[in-house]
């Protein structure tokens, strides 16, 4: 039976009664000690340092004078960044307002919307006017979100609707309803599957493929695509069920918001047009590239569009032309199907493939050579081979070429062979590794790091939510290796290769990864609200020498999506640049280990109470 307070003190019982007293009054001490010397410590409402990490099981990385990256010999310390020691309070008094560009602004692209540059072209004729003209200096407005924007459809369902306020542009449903890319269906935007040359839909188009070129085999030998003026995306987006990652692209044109649609839906796309300039490809970097009625003319100005595909196709790669001269023989079809003959004669391309499916609609497949001894058989050596490059293979503002690129060997002159299959392509030694000794050491020790890195740091430690994340870049890539440790998430990642670092797209080609050449002193060609998830490794080493910190930040904004994160790693110095024009912003921030720095952009944007 229980004994009452008052039965112990007749009983007599002072001495449990002391130490019961003295037990109590030494917990309550206790926990108040520790709540007040918790270490993790609010500095202000939205910027928080959080408790040490434990240091990574392997160095973390730093960057070699190159920048590409490479395993430290010095371990963090857990003790790095103390709460005590980091004062990032501070926040930039920054008026910010939003783009005056009437209803133009909830869509605007700094490098690709510049009307006053634009209007000033001489010619339109080689659709000079779609392509990059950055402004001087760089624009420091916000572009506003739609009127009623909510967060994006989740992934796998976004691949067949998305909310129609994200995106509200129905133009390309009234113009091509017949043909039935996209359809409004209450407040959702649905993708039926259907394309200009995809009457049966798009999975039945992929199936025709394979039919007629079976060699064709999606996911193995075939696993990284180019998709040219690729309306919606819908085959790019239907090939990740076969394990492969297409780069969808197609100009901002008349066919309103296409590039706008495909991010949207979750599915790799870029905004870009085969004009006066290369592709922002390296050489031999696709296994093949596709257009169904891209309205490319491809024997245009000499020849030049074909050749820059030709340049951006591997070596015994495949180009898909699906395209009314291929099957109609009318008159002008047939002009022009006789003129891509001689194009592609050539070039040494040989066709591997020419049918019609049951709806009338046809293709041809031709295939790249893999050996000089076709070139050299031409009685006519027109176009010429380009000359031996001695620089950086940087296509960025690079003019077109009237020349055949020349087919990539290794460091001991021999013609490369074919990437090894997907997926062991992922992991394996890129043929196109630098001939230093020890390229081959940091590759594999590269690729070990990142692995630890996402899945001991990234995904366990890091308050980032990886169910609501689809679009990601890399704006500082490297050898590819934090996308690579990302394979097996559901989202893709655009690896983009600065191009003030080291040039190592190729390599990521090879891995069978996609991505892109940029300069982050300038805009991106994608529209406001794409990407969920930015990742800046040591981005801002060379960039603050020649742009502001305050400018990139105003990019990372405009890509990002409300509710996205930023999860940036660098010095404590350039932190501490980078955090206050974050927190000018409303972005919530997060600091840990002293390096590791998560921003969430919120759905804040400013109105004229703000000014």
């Amino acid at each position: 039976m229980p004994i009452s307070v008052q039965n112990m003190f007749k009983e007599r019982k002072f001495p449990f009664l002391f130490a019961f007293s003295f037990l109590l009054i030494s917990v309550t001490i206790l926990l108040f000690s520790y709540s007040s010397s918790s270490p993790s410590l609010l500095l202000s409402t939205n910027f928080q340092v959080s408790d040490p990490l434990p240091p990574p099981p392997r160095p973390l990385p730093t960057r070699s004078p190159n920048n590409v990256p490479v395993s430290s010999t010095k371990p963090v310390s857990k003790t790095t960044a103390a709460a005590s020691d980091v004062d990032l309070t501070v926040s930039l008094d920054i008026k910010w307002e939003s783009c005056q560009l009437g209803p133009l602004a909830v869509d605007y692209i700094p490098c690709l919307d510049n009307w006053k540059a634009i209007k000033e072209l001489k010619s339109r004729r080689r659709m000079e006017h779609r392509e990059r003209h950055c402004p001087k200096p760089s624009p420091r407005c916000l572009a506003p979100s739609p009127i009623g924007y909510k967060v994006p459809v989740h992934w796998p369902k976004s691949r067949d609707m998305i909310w129609y306020s994200n995106v509200p542009h129905p133009k390309l449903v009234e113009y091509k309803k017949e043909q039935n890319w996209v359809r409004k269906s209450g407040d959702y935007f649905v993708f039926p599957g259907g394309g200009t040359q995809f009457k049966n839909g798009v999975q039945s188009y992929i199936d025709f493929i394979h039919k007629t070129l079976p060699a064709i085999k999606w996911g193995k030998n075939i696993r990284v695509i180019l998709d040219v003026g690729c309306g919606v995306a819908s085959f790019g987006g239907y090939l990740l069920d076969k394990d492969v990652i297409t780069m969808s692209f197609a100009p901002k044109d008349e066919h309103e918001a296409q590039i706008q649609f495909a991010l949207e839906r979750g599915i790799p796309a870029i905004l870009s047009v085969i004009g006066t300039q290369k592709l922002t490809f390296p050489d031999n970097a696709y296994d093949l590239i596709h257009c169904a009625r891209c309205r490319v003319h491809w024997d245009g100005d000499g020849g030049k569009p074909l050749l820059e595909l030709n340049r951006v196709l591997k070596p015994g790669g495949y180009f898909i032309w699906s395209a009314t001269p291929v099957y109609r023989d009318d008159e002008r079809d047939s002009k022009v199907w006789k003129s891509m003959v001689a194009l592609t004669t050539s070039l040494c391309w040989k066709i591997v493939g020419k049918t019609v499916d049951s709806t009338g609609v046809g293709l041809v497949i031709y295939q790249k050579p893999s050996s000089y001894s076709c070139y050299k058989q031409r009685k006519e050596k027109l176009p010429p081979l380009c000359e031996q490059k001695t620089n950086q293979n940087v296509s960025w503002y690079e003019p077109l070429s009237y020349c055949i690129s020349r087919l990539p060997v290794d460091r001991m002159g021999n013609l490369l062979r074919w990437s090894t299959p997907w997926p062991q392509r992922l992991s394996s030694k890129p043929l196109s590794l630098p001939s230093e000794p020890d390229a081959e050491d940091i590759f594999i020790e590269d690729t070990k790091h990142w692995a630890a890195l996402v899945s001991e740091v990234y995904l366990d430690w890091l308050a980032i939510s990886l169910g609501r994340i689809r679009n990601v870049m890399d704006m500082n890539a490297g050898y590819g290796g934090f996308a690579a440790a990302l394979i097996d998430q559901p989202l893709w990642v655009m690896n983009v290769v600065p191009v003030d670092a080291q040039d190592t797209l190729s390599i990521i080609f090879e891995r069978g990864l996609i991505g892109v050449y940029h300069d982050w002193c300038e805009s991106f060609n994608t529209y406001p609200r794409t990407y969920d998830l930015l990742h800046a490794s040591f981005l801002f080493k060379n960039l603050k020498e020649r742009c502001d910190i305050i400018d990139v930040a105003v990019e990372m904004d405009r890509i990002l999506r409300p509710g996205g994160y930023l999860l940036v790693q660098d010095t404590m110095e350039n932190i501490k640049k980078l955090n206050p024009v974050l927190r000018s912003l409303h972005w919530s921030t997060t600091l840990y280990q002293g390096q590791f720095l998560v921003g969430e952009k919120g759905f804040w944007r400013p109105s004229e109470n703000d000014n």
